[in-house]
């Protein structure tokens, strides 16, 4: 039989033991932030109906999809790229019966079909936030609260990464006091999304045919551009870009709210920042590592119609999506993750040996499975050796916190206790061993 070598997909990862330690250490950091912040676990399919996704984002996501349809089936199917839809399709479902506000985390597997790049693969883990509900800014900012939170358990500051946040409302306001016609302002919020992904002499020239004058133009770059610590007085960017305060009302309504929070200090007020997506209604916000060397970390909004457009009542929402990707690199780069993802691994609480003979060989494997009823993390050598000393060699790799020894002093039905942290070592009876080691675990 011919053999072949095969390897896992492009634009996938395959997660050896030392890679998934590190995966779940951030999902440790998002679950925890996302609990004690009141937010229930949900999760729904992995695959969905085509329509779902480009009832929310039109056709021209379909390009973006991993999209089937099943032999001899007549409906078209979609792998998820996000979780959004979906969750505005389970609140629709049962809109009227849920508790409000409905706060719900989701930490699934997303698929994209693009091309890979750094910090953007085709499967990937994104860690989704949505309260539903309730309208106001203080219901935005609670949802930005969640994201700092498990950023700050992971290591990161606000030296670190900022969240950069803007208004709908607002940038419709100062796009008509820039001179921008309402009937271009879809197009002019189109343009200041795709700002950073623009040569200068195209910006220009799109900005131009927003109906801008020279002037208008200038201006409008000026804007686009435009940022600010969000603790700084909104006066001072109004001024900076020539426009009246007032036109920051609804900005001002989500810096009273995060002062109120404590979270100023993690907010820049960045114009340009505009969410590409049409259903985004109010403030919209992104993370970004403050070098600027990464895409980023996570993206969100409010978005107040779209459990309506999945057939359920009006209902306000506020959410963010933010993937494992570029978040792991910031980690990385910042040196807040390990050089071996092993040492994330759960430790072993005990790593039983045997030192030789016919009673310790027999009585090993019902010792081990006796801690391991008593809610012990036991592991044990599959070594044919009575090498005391490499044996404990193995439960220091394992990274085990004792060593139980069976050696002469099973006979009298006690066993040697060795605290590998410590270095020490007693003998204690069979008999009440479990509370022994955890004795010993607990410190």
């Amino acid at each position: 039989m011919s053999t072949h070598s095969f390897q896992a997909p492009k634009g996938t990862r395959d997660f050896y033991p030392a890679d998934l330690g590190v995966r779940r250490h951030i999902e440790a950091a998002w679950r925890s932030a996302s609990i004690d912040c009141g937010f229930d676990e949900i999760e729904g399919p992995t695959f969905e109906h085509l329509e779902l996704f480009t009832a929310k984002s039109g056709e021209g996501i379909v390009n973006e999809l991993f999209s089937f349809r099943r032999a001899g089936g007549e409906n078209d199917y979609a792998l998820r790229p996000e979780f959004t839809p979906t969750l505005a399709r389970m609140v629709a479902a049962r809109a009227g019966s849920l508790p409000v506000p409905v706060k719900w985390f989701a930490i699934p597997n997303m698929f994209r079909a693009e091309r890979p790049q750094r910090g953007r693969l085709r499967e990937f883990v994104q860690w989704n936030i949505d309260t539903c509900g309730v309208e106001g800014a203080a219901t935005d900012v609670d949802v930005i609260a969640v994201a700092i939170l498990a950023l700050e358990r992971l290591g990161l500051t606000p030296n670190d990464v900022q969240v950069r946040l803007s208004h709908r409302a607002a940038i419709a306001r100062v796009l008509g006091a820039l001179g921008v016609p309402a009937e271009k302002a879809a197009d002019a919020m189109t343009l200041l999304d795709r700002r950073d992904k623009l040569k200068p002499e195209e910006f220009a020239q799109r900005a131009e045919a927003l109906g801008l004058s020279a002037e208008g133009v200038a201006r409008f770059d000026a804007a686009a551009r435009a940022t600010q610590r969000l603790s700084e007085p909104l006066a001072a960017l109004a001024a900076r870009i020539g426009v009246p305060v007032e036109e920051f009302a609804a900005l001002d309504e989500v810096r009273t709210a995060a002062s109120r929070a404590g979270i100023l200090d993690w907010c820049t007020v960045d114009i340009g920042i505009v969410r590409g997506l049409a259903y985004y209604t109010g403030t919209v916000f992104e993370v970004h590592e403050t070098s600027g060397a990464e895409r980023a970390v996570a993206g969100g909004g409010r978005y107040d119609g779209l459990v309506e457009l999945f057939g359920g009542p009006k209902m306000p929402a506020c959410g963010f999506g933010m993937g494992d990707v570029v978040l792991a690199n910031v980690l990385r780069d910042r040196k807040l993750l390990p050089d071996d993802g092993a040492t994330l691994l759960p430790r072993p609480d005990a790593f039983v040996i045997s030192a030789g003979g016919e009673l310790a060989e027999a009585e090993l494997p019902r010792l081990v499975m006796e801690l391991r009823r008593a809610g012990l993390h036991v592991r044990t050598s599959s070594k044919a050796t009575r090498n005391v000393g490499k044996l404990l060699g193995d439960a220091g790799k394992n990274r085990a916190r004792t060593a139980v020894i069976l050696g002469n002093e099973l006979a009298e039905g006690s066993v040697a206790l060795k605290n590998l942290d410590a270095g020490s070592q007693l003998v204690t009876p069979l008999i009440g061993l479990a509370d022994a080691v955890k004795a010993i675990v607990r410190g």
